[in-house]
């Protein structure tokens, strides 16, 4: 074999070699072997996500990511986003996953991968009690408020008749002070937003559930194609909620017991 030949078998057998290693290296090599993994959580979302007096980030969500980087065996980076930015921080490389409120949609499916479900919440319709709204067509001549891009807005555009009034607000803590400020006279948000909204406004504009959406539960997002990461952010849910965790986030943040059939609704769990 000339000297020509052999550099280009030495050449073949680096690319090969070079290859198999970006095939075989994913994210949850990187993020161990970095020792951090970058969570998104939301800064605007109670109880979820949110800052205190003291301007800490605290929530169901960010003890969330705290227990999956220590089931991971590495630190937590917390990036807090709010509603908007949690899908374009994950694909952008701003964070390795977003734990931050997240429904799932066919939509959000063709973008990003998720986790099985961590948190039980569902989504309607909230306005005050004296005032009559059986369902989407009543809405007609009154005005509804919801966070731009978020589940329910999406869900709740598709069934509002002509006439509607729809506002969309940059996120959760603006479409409730909206509300809560006589600016619209529903909101369309997840259950504990409602409740949240209640503790803040005069009785007689209290929210209470006019109609449900759905049930929203809410998942953790990762990237396209992750698939060990997304069996490891796995396996720590399905501990959390063998051990307690995930019961004791419920109580504290949302007054109520994790559903016990909540992972049996989750294919293959």
């Amino acid at each position: 074999m000339n000297i020509g030949r052999m550099l280009m078998a030495a050449a073949s057998v680096f690319f090969i070699c070079t290859v198999q290693s970006f095939v075989q290296a994913d994210q949850l090599d990187e993020i161990r072997s970095k020792g951090v993994i970058r969570i998104a959580v939301p800064q605007d979302h109670r109880p979820f996500g949110f800052v205190d007096s003291e301007m800490n980030i605290q929530g169901y969500d960010v003890d969330m990511a705290v227990y999956i980087a220590r089931e991971l065996g590495v630190r937590c980076k917390l990036i807090p986003v709010i509603g908007s930015q949690r899908i374009s921080f994950l694909q952008s490389g701003r964070a390795d996953i977003v734990i931050a409120a997240l429904g799932k949609t066919e939509e959000r499916q063709k973008a990003i991968d998720f986790s099985i479900a961590y948190c039980p919440t569902f989504s309607g319709v909230f306005g005050p009690a004296l005032v009559p709204l059986p369902n989407p067509e009543s809405l007609r001549g009154h005005s509804v408020g919801s966070a731009r891009g978020s589940i329910e807005e999406q869900m709740l555009a598709k069934l509002v008749p002509s006439g509607v009034v729809f506002k969309r607000y940059e996120d959760n803590s603006t479409a409730a002070q909206a509300y809560i400020s006589g600016q619209t006279e529903f909101i369309c948000c997840l259950s504990f937003l409602a409740e949240s909204v209640a503790k803040k406004i005069q009785k007689e504009r209290v929210p209470v559930l006019k109609f449900r959406l759905r049930n929203s539960p809410n998942y953790i997002g990762l990237m396209k194609g992750e698939d060990r990461l997304r069996s490891a952010v796995n396996a720590a849910v399905v501990k959390a909620f063998h051990d307690g965790t995930l019961n004791r986030l419920c109580q504290a943040y949302l007054g109520m017991d994790i559903p016990g059939d909540m992972l049996q609704q989750e294919p293959g769990i």
